[in-house]
């Protein structure tokens, strides 16, 4: 669920900024406001996150969040030590005690009853009401929650209460622009900027068939995916149709009208 925290990687993750969401991170992390993070699958919440922690020089600490998970998970729980129980901290009250950067990826997979736990996190008062214990853990300085969602498919599905959704400021994000997309395809790969422009042209024409009953369109980490098999001498035809073609749908139609548009893209 959670690995230990990070601290932060002596180089920048590599991000391009799409907007003004560099600054306003900044800035709700010094007023000590709460973050939601909104866009499509692998369009770049997490490394923006990873990113902002490199910035900030906070460790981070990253919660995949699913349907099972608790709140003791995220708090901690008694576990048998000995001949008695000892207390463990879970990854969120780690991140509390320590001041670092907890960032909840796909929040709304969590249970309502989990989400709730970070009511207390997201306003004036900054605590983390243990009630295992009895104790009230105070956010340490530099301590900031983050959490992402993606409406596109979760909307239909789940969502955030709006109780919820009102504690954070929110950040959309969206695909880059093509050249932009291009520019971090090429860096993450290593692939030359010419094929990494023809993957983009790929990505664009495959995203308009979510219209046509895609459930997910292609990401940017698919394209890297992509590229970083054609650099390794995959026929970056074959690399398109392993890497992005065969993992966004099952369904002949689809896959077919998907392969028609590799095979237009790569002549």
């Amino acid at each position: 669920m959670a690995g230990p925290a990070t601290s932060p990687a002596p180089e920048p993750p590599y991000y391009l900024p799409s907007g003004d969401e560099i600054e306003v991170f900044a800035q709700c992390h010094a007023q000590g406001l709460a973050v939601m993070l909104k866009g499509p699958t692998g369009c770049g919440k997490t490394r923006f996150v990873e990113h902002m922690a490199w910035r900030l020089k906070r460790p981070l600490i990253t919660i995949a969040c699913h349907d099972d998970l608790s709140a003791s998970d995220l708090i901690g729980r008694f576990l048998i030590q000995g001949s008695g129980t000892v207390w463990h901290d879970g990854p969120l009250t780690r991140a509390v005690r320590e001041g670092a950067l907890c960032y909840l990826d796909e929040v709304v997979e969590a249970r309502q009853d989990t989400v709730v736990v970070l009511h207390p996190l997201t306003d004036h008062r900054r605590i983390l009401p243990i009630d295992k214990t009895g104790e009230v853990v105070e956010a340490a300085p530099g301590f900031g929650l983050i959490v992402s969602y993606n409406p596109g498919y979760q909307r239909m599905l789940k969502d955030l209460k709006p109780s919820t959704r009102q504690r954070f400021v929110a950040l959309d994000f969206g695909f880059p622009a093509p050249e932009v997309e291009a520019r971090i395809v090429a860096q993450e790969s290593g692939i030359a900027e010419p094929e990494a422009r023809a993957l983009v042209q790929l990505a664009t024409r495959l995203r308009a068939l979510q219209d046509r009953g895609l459930a997910e369109v292609p990401s940017t980490r698919l394209l890297v995916a992509a590229a970083q098999l054609a650099v390794r001498g995959v026929d970056l035809r074959r690399a398109c149709l392993h890497a992005i073609v065969a993992p966004l749908s099952d369904e002949a139609s689809l896959v077919g009208a998907m392969r028609d548009l590799v095979d237009a893209t790569f002549v």
